[in-house]
């Protein structure tokens, strides 16, 4: 079988940190000043969006900020790309979520260590190169449904609502909102609707400013100004600490690690898939490239530590990672120097955090589920072909109405299929009868595997029915497989039991291991190394 893994640069090692490349490269305190703004940057950034991700997924903002602090400093000391920001994702809020409301906080923290575990295992196995395999319309796919996710899972703070219950399913959530609908408060929509509209004209006219940490402070001075009736972070979560936690092990019985085993199989899915593409995207932006078997590793080994600490799931961040190279990033040591920055505002900003309206926290997270909602994306998609457009909703209708981990799965099955109907119609036949009518020639070119093996085995075995000499010329075929390669061999019975005889032209070494493997040996057929030499046989 051919290895798909594509090999390492020559003179890069794909289990070495970027961080050991920037500093043999030389790193001065031009590098360092340069870092520690982009740094800065970043952890304006991180600051709400980590607590609005972390409150979005059923859990205290404290625990983003763990993540931000941890994780972001992990990601970036160990991992293999030169500008990833590593953190709390908004991918992540319908599967943390889930997790929270089925096996509890520590169910969570179990998941999350086997989750680690399982991208260490991951990287070691090289298997990061093959997340590029992933089609195009199951990402967008599943990146437009858990937008969809996101947004409804905004609507009771953006409507001030509170539901007696809030199921997780979006079609049952939106009938207990709609049954809780008299409790709706016109102050929480008003403070919702201005933080998008502020977020959005910051955004457009001064891109350069720090909209997040402005329209969070800006808000939540107009409400405590205003006196109005909205419910504040502390109201619900109480006052938030100054510094990291003291460590607790997961609890590692057998009957939690099973209950957390589906969740945990579920996080390394998204998290490969996120960390990766993240770091594609800063490759894309900076020229650079990225190691995947260190990136999974370093992923792992954030999520062991986050494991202990109480956070939420650290991956790749898209958003922050173009941030940090947009703001003048040396190198992985910005990315370190972020998550000091959030320890530091942690230590001193967690009283005034508790005055943040929930409203404002939900205004963020409708941005961010518009940001991924990858719209022109996904209009192009079903524009683009039947097949496409089929993969992207199948993927987007489970993604939003059934489960992320289904819909990824059976999105990438659709496409696999998809890709064997029109690879079956790639191999190409062309037949020469010439003078002989007891010889046919058929030149063979293309993949001849099974999808192709059974789009074409009937028309080759009717031009069989007669000739002594069936010939196949295969000196253009690019792939043979098992199956096409049995396929062959029924058909070198056929042409035998008719009293003719099989030759095959042009067989490449390696697939005349596959053909003999099958039955096609000397003794049932006849192997010549070109055409030129048929009237030898």
């Amino acid at each position: 079988m051919t290895d798909l893994t594509p090999p390492a640069p020559r003179g890069e090692n794909d289990f070495m940190p970027k961080l050991l490349t920037v500093l043999r490269e030389g790193y001065g305190l031009a590098a360092l000043r340069a870092d520690a703004m982009a740094g800065l940057t970043v952890a304006i950034v991180a600051l709400p969006l980590s607590m609005a991700i972390a409150i979005a997924s059923g859990l205290g903002p404290e625990r983003g900020l763990f993540t931000t602090i941890l994780g972001g400093f992990l990601i970036s000391a160990l991992g293999g790309s030169r500008y990833q920001i590593g953190g709390p994702a908004g991918a992540f809020i319908v599967g943390v979520s889930a997790c929270v409301a089925e096996i509890g906080v520590q169910g969570l923290m179990v998941a999350t260590l086997i989750s680690g575990v399982l991208l260490i295992a991951a990287g070691a196995l090289r298997l990061g190169h093959y997340v590029r395999f992933l089609p195009y319309p199951v990402t967008i796919g599943f990146s437009a449904g858990i937008a969809v996710i996101i947004f409804v899972s905004q609507i009771k703070e953006v409507l001030g609502l509170s539901p007696q219950a809030e199921p997780a399913s979006v079609l049952p959530k939106l009938m207990a909102l709609w049954q809780a609908r008299e409790g709706f408060s016109p102050e929480a929509l008003g403070v919702s609707l201005i933080t998008i509209a502020l977020l959005q004209g910051i955004k457009r006219l001064r891109p350069h400013w720090p909209n997040l940490l402005l329209v969070t402070c800006g808000m939540t001075f107009a409400v405590w100004g205003l006196g109005l009736p909205v419910h504040l972070v502390g109201d619900r979560f109480g006052a938030l600490p100054h510094f990291l936690p003291a460590p607790q092990m997961p609890d590692l019985s057998a009957g939690s690690l099973w209950a957390a085993l589906p969740f945990a199989l579920q996080f390394t899915l998204l998290g490969a898939i996120t960390g990766l593409l993240s770091a594609q995207v800063a490759d894309g932006i900076s020229g650079n490239r990225h190691r995947p078997s260190i990136e999974l590793f370093a992923e792992g080994t954030a999520n062991i530590a986050v494991s202990f600490f109480g956070g939420v799931y650290a991956t790749g961040a898209v958003a922050r990672t173009v941030t940090n190279h947009a703001a003048g990033s040396r190198g992985p040591i910005s990315g370190m120097l972020h998550a000091l920055f959030v320890l530091g505002f942690l230590a001193v900003l967690a009283p005034l955090i508790a005055f943040v309206p929930m409203a404002v926290f939900a205004g963020i997270l409708c941005v961010v589920a518009w940001n991924m909602a990858a719209r022109a994306q996904f209009v192009m998609l079903l524009r683009a072909s039947r097949s496409d457009g089929l993969i992207l909703l199948t993927t987007f209708g489970l993604v939003v109405f059934r489960d992320l981990t289904e819909g990824i799965v059976m999105g990438f099955a659709l496409a696999g299929l998809v890709f064997l109907h029109r690879m079956s119609k790639a191999v190409a036949l062309e037949t020469d009868i010439g003078d002989d009518p007891d010889r046919v020639v058929v030149h063979l070119s293309g993949p001849w595997f099974f999808g192709a093996a059974a789009q074409t085995g009937a028309l080759l075995e009717q031009l069989a029915e007669h000739p002594r000499h069936f010939v196949l010329d295969m000196k253009d075929l690019d792939y043979l497989d098992s199956s096409g390669a049995r396929a062959l061999e029924l058909l070198a019975r056929r042409v035998t039991r008719k009293g003719g005889r099989m030759v095959l032209s042009g067989v490449k070494p390696a697939q005349r291991i596959v053909l003999e493997q099958a039955g096609l040996t000397p003794q049932a057929v006849d192997f010549i190394p070109d055409l030129a030499t048929l009237d030898r046989v």
